[in-house]
């Protein structure tokens, strides 16, 4: 016969064991799910998806009739396709952050508060790309397969004339620097020319004004004449003739007359 008794402590003890944890991880899950929904957003609201949804579900009457307001679908297809391009932006930060991400966690830079931030967004991107689609092949057959291709497109086009004009922008900016700078360059110049030509100026200037002196040249006498003259210089003038027909061949001249 089995002791009941005996096994009631037991199974007491499993069923206090089990039931506690049970409990645990209810409120630990429950306490995670609140944390999380507690986080601060990784992306800010999305204002394209608000501004389709509000297009969609647009019910006021119209003035002059009692029925609602229909919106054209040809405008349903642009705040769906500009909806589609803000979710290719999306996509792409989030799959430009995941390593980056992945390697600091790892790493212990990061907390996991914030990696819990950025699952949750990638969830929330997945879950998006399906509504998107869901919306497409709604309003057109077989164009959710093709919105989002024509949404890269557009988000291509958008950074490409954004950069463009940034590049147009710098340009003008560049373009008077090089204005001011070649203005400054041509000043600078000129004012060294000018100071070259008043330099040559004065130089011209003072070579014309100019005198010449007398300047004492020795000159050896003739062989026959050197005994008993005691007039061994002559004084000539700078730039005067040295033929023999100038001043020296006629003192040569006179001292032979009064030898003779």
């Amino acid at each position: 016969m089995v002791d009941w008794i005996s096994l009631a402590a037991p199974f007491a003890y499993l069923g206090i064991l089990i039931g506690s944890l049970v409990t645990f991880a209810s409120l630990y899950r429950a306490r995670k799910a609140s944390k999380s929904a507690s986080l601060a957003p990784w992306f800010s609201p999305h204002l394209q998806r608000n501004i389709y949804l509000s297009l969609l579900h647009l019910d006021q009457p119209s003035p002059s009739s009692d029925k609602p307001l229909t919106v054209p679908d040809s405008i349903l297809k642009a705040a769906l396709l500009r909806r589609a391009t803000e979710d290719i932006h999306r996509i792409i930060s989030v799959r430009s952050a995941k390593q980056a991400l992945s390697t600091l966690l790892a790493r212990g830079s990061v907390g996991d508060e914030l990696w819990q931030r950025f699952l949750r967004a990638e969830k929330e991107m997945e879950e998006e790309l399906k509504d998107v689609v869901q919306e497409a092949n709604a309003l057109a057959p077989n164009w959710g397969t093709t919105i989002f291709q024509s949404a890269n497109e557009m988000a291509t086009n958008a950074v490409i004339r954004k950069r463009v004009e940034e590049v147009q922008a710098q340009a003008k900016v560049d373009r008077e620097w090089w204005d001011r700078k070649r203005e400054t360059t041509r000043t600078e110049f000129m004012k060294e020319l000018n100071i070259d030509v008043e330099e040559v100026a004065d130089r011209g200037s003072d070579k014309g004004t100019g005198t010449s002196t007398p300047a004492t040249v020795s000159r050896p006498l003739p062989t026959g004449l050197e005994k008993g003259s005691d007039e061994d210089t002559v004084l000539v003038e700078s730039g005067g003739p040295t033929t023999p027909g100038g001043t020296v061949g006629k003192a040569s001249a006179k001292k032979r007359k009064g030898k003779k």
